[in-house]
């Protein structure tokens, strides 16, 4: 199947240029271009000159083919030579409405998701802290110093970094015996749970076109987290948010029965361009990673419903984990491009004293589905005559949500270890680990 999409299509160009205002509080809040808006209005404003300049050229074209058509001798050479001066005069305004177009949807293609109204305004630091759950566990009244999780990891023979980074370079690693399990179970137990509250669970390519990842939200000329296979021009995914975003690219969909979820399986590649120095001990920033994300198509007017049911998720899997954790209200300006609204679900990490990112989920609204050609098809509709109207169609809205990453290995090594460097297993866990409770250091 060939992917069309829709060419700069990313933004609701009819609610902009009834609404400016409310795109420009939007960019201001990012702390992005809110002057983008004014560029994009005034070549709008061109193309569609250009184009009504095109359509009357066309229309007298046409209307000088039938003059000549009936005209003869001198009469007729001078209608053909007006002819000649007017399919260059068509051919001059094509071009303009195309050179239009282009304009138009370059600067429309740099234009960011538009935020929901009410979200805080700022950077990094500017969030807003919804609500904190459990009490981060008391090590000192235990009487003893908590263990980092890669200390705990080199203890079980489960974290060797010192050989990922033989083989594959710094911030590669290996993961061995009872923490490799210790994965395998966290990403099978969220997946069971995402299995019992409807999703479709996914195993999904690693490698994606550059339209799927540029159609997600991901600029891929200028986005330095991406790892580029240039030989055969694809993309290694972040997540699997861009494949299952692209898995129906171009196509119609049935939200009659309620949202379609779907639950993705990937490996996750990042090259964490610009963190140099930061967080290079252990698992918490690297370059490959294993996750298990939620994914959502449904009716734009549902998607705020379903972002509360994606944050719920994540922390019904946070607390059957017995991890103390806090939800934040992510700013405008700490937002990626396709999103609209971001929770972040941080937990506690003892050796570090603060709280950290584990997961989070993003209300993309329509954002993504312009940019890959995703829609709905409305419902027939009946007008006061009784006459029957087919129904037309329109994007649906998407969002995603990580129920289960590696990193969340190092919130539950620390935070579940004991004295002698063993580490109590989740009880959610225990099944996938054929019973095991405790994970013990290896002689």
């Amino acid at each position: 199947m060939r992917f069309v999409g829709y060419p700069g299509r990313v933004i609701d160009i009819n609610d902009l240029r009834a609404d400016p205002e409310t795109y420009r509080a939007s960019q201001t809040a990012r702390g992005a271009d809110a002057g983008l808006v004014d560029r994009i209005l005034e070549a709008d404003s061109r193309r569609r000159g250009a184009i009504t300049d095109f359509e009357s050229l066309r229309a007298e074209q046409n209307a000088f083919g039938k003059k000549v058509a009936k005209a003869q001798g001198e009469e007729k050479q001078q209608l053909l030579a007006q002819v000649k001066q007017l399919a260059a005069d068509v051919k001059a305004a094509q071009a303009e409405a195309d050179a239009a177009q282009l304009t138009q949807q370059e600067l429309v293609a740099q234009f960011p998701n538009l935020i929901v109204e009410g979200i805080p305004s700022g950077g990094e630091d500017d969030f807003v802290l919804l609500r904190t759950e459990g009490t981060p566990r008391d090590f000192e009244a235990e009487g003893f110093e908590p263990r980092d999780h890669l200390e705990l990891g080199e203890l079980l023979d489960g974290i060797d970094m010192e050989r990922g980074a033989k083989v594959s370079g710094s911030r590669f690693y290996f993961l061995k015996r009872d923490v490799a399990r210790l994965e395998t179970a966290l990403l099978l137990a969220a997946q069971d749970l995402a299995l019992d509250n409807g999703f479709i669970p996914m195993s999904t390519p690693n490698l994606v076109r550059p339209a799927i990842m540029n159609g997600t939200g991901f600029d891929v000329e200028h986005d330095d987290e991406i790892y580029r296979v240039g030989k055969d021009d694809l993309y290694l995914v972040g997540t699997s948010e861009v494949a299952l975003a692209g898995y129906h690219a171009d196509e119609i969909l049935d939200l009659s029965d309620g949202p379609l979820r779907y639950a993705g399986w990937s490996s996750c590649y990042r090259r964490e361009a610009g963190s140099a120095g930061k967080d290079t001990r252990g698992i918490i920033r690297v370059h490959q990673f294993n996750k298990l994300e939620m994914f959502v198509y449904c009716h734009p007017e549902d998607a705020a419903a379903e972002h509360e049911r994606l944050l719920a998720w994540e922390e019904q899997m946070l607390r059957a984990c017995g991890l103390s954790y806090r939800v934040i209200d992510t700013a405008a300006g700490d937002l990626g491009t396709s999103a609209a609204r971001k929770f972040d679900c941080e937990a506690w990490i003892p050796t570090q004293g603060k709280y950290r990112e584990l997961t989070s989920t993003s209300n993309c609204t329509t954002y993504q589905a312009r940019r890959l050609n995703i829609r709905e098809r409305l419902p027939e509709t009946t007008d006061a005559q009784g006459r029957t109207k087919k129904g037309g169609t329109r994007a649906v809205a998407t969002l995603n949500g990580t129920l289960a990453t590696t990193r969340w290995l190092v919130a539950i090594l620390e935070t579940h270890q004991q004295q002698d460097g063993s580490v109590v297993v989740p009880e959610i866990l225990r099944p996938y680990l054929r019973g095991q409770e405790v994970l013990r250091p290896v002689e």
